[in-house]
């Protein structure tokens, strides 16, 4: 079929699923930053660049309006091995998405407004007012049309943050509409934030860390922005004290539990019960720092990720054959997300254990990047018997000075995404790795595997 004018196919044809040739731990990590920015944009939709749904070929009223942000150019009739349909928009992959444009700061027409952000904006707000049955409503068609799916607390808050970042590079008209969006998110989220909601990876409800940890940031956000017009009601600091608390109350003595059930005897939550039995330590525990508001130097959340390192290396309990190896060629480790996943693009044969992914691998490289920045500005090593196991796995120690400790984080966080590289289709990045021989798997040009790069690869700017 030939192309038509100024349109883009919703796939890309799929290629081969071959090794490349690169020398492992070879590539400046820096200069892939502008690759993965083009590989990100090919994915979020402008007035002269529009997805065509693959559920309704041929049917332009459901073509994808500007600014929508798809999951993955990714669907099963041209996707081997996966049933799962990503070519719509969700809030929150849209959200971290649409950061990684402002933080990217791209050069305007004659100083300008950012168009892409603008539309985006525009998207935002066309999905906010469809959205049904709450405004926490995320999962949208590429037309901006709710499509039957969950609601998920997490996305209003980290799309409020997103918005406020853009701001300065919005023209005047889709400021104000920006500014009327977070209020209208922030009215929702006060309205639900100690309610229970669907979490990250859309398994289970309940009361989840990573929302939780993202609502406290939206809300620490908003109270200090100097942005005109955006509302600070009365109950946004009352709110702030209360998640605080109820993030502590996810720490079981050990690690932080991702979900906590809704109790059946109307009793508080609690972490000695989990939504299920092989649901932690969960990957989610770190991007709630990566993404949200707990501090990188919390030992508690780093004793929860040095358990997420061990379970997936060698001896660990969900080990993935493919991080020995990687480890011999000074690479790795790569990162799942749970010890009991079995999803990896095909609901219909899952998989037990599941397969690393690269986001998840370039949000904990993330976290060490992050914590390596804190340590060279002068904050001090948060060495515990907590955070001991974590530290170690880097070769730090109490004695360790800060520069040396600072390094070490980096080399750490430089071999995780390394091994994201070396194991790419060429630097396209898909949503997972297999488990055992490191081939991409899964759906292919995951969006928000771009943004995870970019993101961290940001922080390492800062560390480095």
């Amino acid at each position: 079929m030939p192309a038509r004018t100024n349109r883009s196919e919703a796939i890309y044809q799929p290629q081969a699923r071959v090794q490349n040739s690169i020398a492992p731990g070879s590539i400046d990590l820096p200069s892939l930053v502008p690759l993965m920015y083009a590989l990100m944009s090919r994915n979020i939709a402008s007035y002269g660049f529009t997805f065509s749904d693959p559920q309704t070929p041929g049917d332009y009223s459901k073509d994808s309006k500007p600014g929508c942000i798809i999951a993955a150019p990714s669907f099963p009739a041209n996707t081997p091995r996966v049933d799962e349909n990503y070519v719509f928009n969700w809030v929150r992959d849209g959200a971290i998405t649409a950061m990684e444009v402002v933080k990217a700061e791209m050069p305007t027409h004659l100083g300008l407004s950012d168009q892409t952000l603008n539309e985006y904006v525009e998207f935002a707000d066309l999905c906010f007012a469809n959205a049904r049955p709450t405004k926490g409503h995320a999962c949208f068609t590429i037309a901006g049309e709710p499509r039957p799916w969950t609601e998920q607390n997490d996305g209003p808050a980290l799309q409020s943050i997103t918005l406020l970042a853009a701001f300065d590079r919005l023209d005047p008209g889709t400021q104000k509409t920006a500014v009327a969006l977070v209020n209208a998110n922030v009215e929702f989220l006060l309205a639900t934030y100690k309610d229970p909601t669907t979490n990250l990876w859309e398994e289970h409800i309940g009361y989840s860390f990573f929302a939780r940890s993202a609502q406290l940031r939206c809300f620490e956000t908003v109270l200090a922005t100097s942005v005109a017009g955006v509302d600070k009601p009365n109950g946004i600091q009352p709110a702030i004290e209360w998640l605080r608390q109820a993030l502590d109350s996810h720490w079981d003595g050990n690690i932080y539990i991702s979900m906590m059930t809704i109790p059946g005897d109307g009793g508080a939550p609690s972490p000695r019960h989990p939504v299920m039995y092989g649901y932690d330590p969960n990957i989610d525990i770190v991007q709630a720092s990566v993404y949200g508001a707990v501090p990188c130097t919390d030992t508690k959340m780093l004793a929860t990720a040095a358990q997420l390192r061990a379970q997936w290396e060698e001896g660990g309990s969900a080990f993935y054959p493919i991080n020995k190896t990687d480890r011999e060629l000074g690479l790795g480790p790569l990162f799942g997300r749970y010890p009991a996943d079995t999803y990896d693009g095909d609901t219909s044969h899952p998989k037990p254990g599941g397969h690393p992914w690269a986001l998840t691998t370039c949000n904990m490289a993330e976290l060490h990047y992050t914590l390596a920045t804190e340590i060279k500005a002068g904050t001090p090593l948060p060495f515990d018997e907590l955070s001991r196991p974590f530290f170690a796995q880097s070769g730090i120690d109490a004695s360790t000075p800060a520069d040396a400790a600072a390094r070490a984080l980096v080399a750490t966080g430089d071999a995780m995404v390394q091994a994201v590289i070396y194991h790419s289709d060429d630097f396209a990045l898909s949503e997972q790795f297999d488990g055992t021989t490191g081939y991409e798997r899964s759906v292919n040009n995951l969006t928000w595997s771009y943004a995870s790069y970019l993101s961290a690869l940001r922080a390492r700017a800062t560390a480095v």
